[in-house]
């Protein structure tokens, strides 16, 4: 199925057309990974939207089948099978039977969005961005594609970086990575990567205007120099990509050294974010504007000349140039019994094409998922009923039948509601703001919105740090949080606020998406508010338009999902450092010396009692200060047909098209 076919059906544009009316569209978490993500982090600055998918446990739950529980870590041991690597003739010879006959190995993938704008990595900030770069560009490191909990591993390296006092780090890339073939290139021949490429690539993120970077937060108070490099060059009439940087010296052009400010806990992790993609700098200077539709890395794919199709979908074709790569062998032994073992030492990617298509409304999605025409489905929660017991959390027998297998996945997420800490109602940090927004947290119910909308089984916590790592509140419960529903508090501090009975109150502006169900979300907040003489007025925007209006710091009250860029909780706290105001990943606008301050001591620490003691006191202080309300997180449900081969749903990373594969 080719996106011709897929884009010209009749019945999928009818049926889009129907539900935009009749759904009016998604309840506002993403990947910022990141459904953020981002965000879709996604990530990544993981932003999503607050889709309502079938749910998240009241209690941790692993990945598993429909036919097994996965055990814990602690009872699930890492397995390295035996593994002979497929030598790159049989690996060609594959390909070319496969394309002489026409029977490619094409895999067709859901997006629950608009899809991306932009592939360059430095303008990434949602899941979706990550989902769709990730394929194309590469970072250093990677995480594991079958490990948990998840770990790193060299990726454009031959080793982890080495360092011997944890401030200067020593990198080595592999002698066999090119970038894609392009006219950008003499004679369009990729031609093979360099120390100066990394660089150059890490620079551009600090390339406020001419590259209209938007995550320079990753790189802050991190590389020795490299702050003073950003604010001279961004100061300049031109920025000078070839000035030295203390903290960055090549020693020739497969090694490099980067010297850090400070001992940093989250730098390796960084180094897996797709912002910190290595790019071909010919192409930069070729495309200008228009690299972000058409990107040169060195990824297991590329994007063809009309293989893109914006707010439609967009298909990979398999890179021939790509670097030396194999399935894994390391494993978790609950792995095996989805036969996830079996591929080891296959050559990457194993698939010729991937189809990814876009929906902005869950309902075409699942219908096109249900007549055999996409490999897996994120379950909508409100078709979670029909794929899963909701006592179980089974998959049901009828979709066993056919072969399919379901997945729930824990995801690192923080959904909330936002405050815009500039705004002149809501922000600042004034007696009556804060009175005000605590009043506002006090008011909503998420437990209301859990049932309506998660079937009762995500997590609702207190704080920023979601279930399963440090720093999540014991039962996740504080006695520091406004977390609702307290209707006499919420009225109590309406009129501390200077709003008694929600007198002369003026009406809050609310923004977010408007895919799945995000309306019917948005009523439940109305009313939920009104019952404090609240007045909301809502405004639904496709997830692209949310972002920027945060970005541009114009929305004063929004919504959707933070999906933690890698397993720690300073990545959430992170999210209310001052610095990082918005368009950083700091949307909120947040601003607190103290807070800022225990931030940059946490950066720099090892995982310790004494850390997590600061991470509750940073918690402490966000609960107590409300520039969000909050919080809730997801498990995302699966369900995968029996034609996707190698699939371990994950939504940490998203570089794992590379791995899986297709059968008739």
């Amino acid at each position: 199925m080719n996106f011709a076919n897929v884009f010209a059906r009749p019945g999928l544009f009818l049926t889009l057309s129907v539900l935009a009316v009749g759904i009016a569209g998604c309840g506002g978490d993403s990947e910022t990974s990141s459904e953020v993500s981002s965000a879709e982090g996604s990530g990544s600055d993981s932003q999503s939207p607050e889709d309502g998918d079938g749910g998240g446990s009241s209690r941790p739950s692993r990945p598993s089948t429909s036919e097994r529980d996965t055990p814990d870590h602690a009872s699930d041991p890492v397995v390295v099978s035996e593994m002979t690597k497929q030598s790159a003739e049989e690996f060609e010879q594959g390909y070319k039977s496969r394309l002489a006959s026409g029977q490619l190995k094409s895999a067709r993938i859901p997006m629950r969005s608009d899809g991306p704008k932009s592939l360059d990595p430095i303008r990434g900030s949602t899941t979706y961005e990550n989902q769709c770069a990730s394929q194309t560009v590469e970072t250093l490191l990677q995480y594991k594609y079958l490990k948990r909990p998840f770990e790193y591993e060299p990726l454009l390296l031959t080793e982890l970086p080495q360092s011997e006092d944890g401030l200067t780090w020593h990198f080595t890339l592999k002698d066999d990575v090119f970038f894609h073939d392009n006219a950008c290139f003499p004679g369009g021949k990729g031609r093979k990567i360099t120390s100066a490429d990394v660089i150059y690539s890490w620079k551009r993120m600090a390339d406020i205007k001419g590259a209209n970077s938007k995550v320079w937060w990753l790189m802050k108070d991190t590389v020795k120099g490299f702050d003073e490099y950003k604010d001279s060059q961004n100061a300049a009439a031109a920025f000078d990509y070839d000035a030295p940087v203390e903290g960055f010296e090549i020693v020739n052009d497969r090694e490099f050294k980067v010297t850090l400010r400070q001992k940093s806990q989250s730098f390796m992790w960084k180094l897996c974010m797709f912002q910190t993609a290595v790019v071909a700098r010919e192409a930069v200077e070729k495309y200008g504007e228009r690299f972000g539709l058409t990107p040169v890395g060195t990824g297991p794919f590329i994007v063809k000349e009309g293989d893109w199709q914006q707010g439609l979908g967009i298909k990979f074709s398999r890179n021939p140039n790509y670097h030396e790569a194999y399935y894994p062998a390391e494993h978790m032994k609950s792995d095996e019994a989805d036969d996830l073992h079996l591929a080891a030492g296959q050559r990457l990617p194993i698939l010729d094409e991937v189809q990814v298509v876009f929906y902005k409304t869950d309902q075409p999605m699942w219908l096109e998922f249900k007549a055999d025409k996409l490999d897996y489905a994120q379950v909508p929660a409100e078709n979670f009923p029909e794929a899963f017991s909701k006592r179980t959390r089974k998959l049901k027998r009828e979709m066993k039948n056919k072969g399919m297998k379901g997945y729930p996945v824990d995801l690192l997420d923080f959904i909330f509601r936002g405050f815009n800490m500039e705004d002149k109602v809501l922000g600042g940090n004034s007696e009556k703001a804060k009175y005000l927004r605590q009043a506002i947290c006090s008011a909503l119910d998420w437990d209301e919105q859990n049932e309506a909308f998660y079937n009762g089984i995500n997590v609702i916590y207190d704080g920023v740090i979601p279930p399963g790592l440090p720093g999540y509140p014991q039962g996740g419960n504080s006695d520091k949080a406004y977390r609702g529903l307290d209707l006499e508090r919420a009225k109590e501090l309406m009129a501390r606020a200077g709003y008694p009975d929600g007198k002369g109150m003026p009406t809050i502006d609310y923004y977010t998406s408007r895919a799945q169900n995000g309306q019917e979300q948005s009523e439940m907040i109305s009313t939920q508010l009104s019952k404090i003489g609240i007045n909301v007025q809502v405004h639904l925007l496709d997830f692209s338009q949310l972002i920027k209006k945060v970005d541009e710091k114009s929305a004063q009250f929004f919504s959707f999902a933070w999906s933690s860029d890698y397993p720690d909780g300073e990545n959430n706290l992170a999210l209310f450092y001052g610095p990082n105001e918005a368009p950083g990943s700091n949307h909120f606008n947040y601003k607190n010396a103290e807070y800022d301050k225990l931030y940059e001591q946490i950066v720099s620490m090892a995982p310790s009692p004494e850390r997590d003691e600061i991470y509750e006191k940073m918690q402490s202080m966000l609960m107590e200060d409300c520039p969000f309300a909050g919080s809730m997180a997801r498990t995302r449900f699966f369900v995968v047909t029996e034609r996707m081969k190698n699939f371990k749903p994950v939504e940490t990373f998203e570089n794992w098209y590379k791995y899986v594969d297709v059968v008739k």
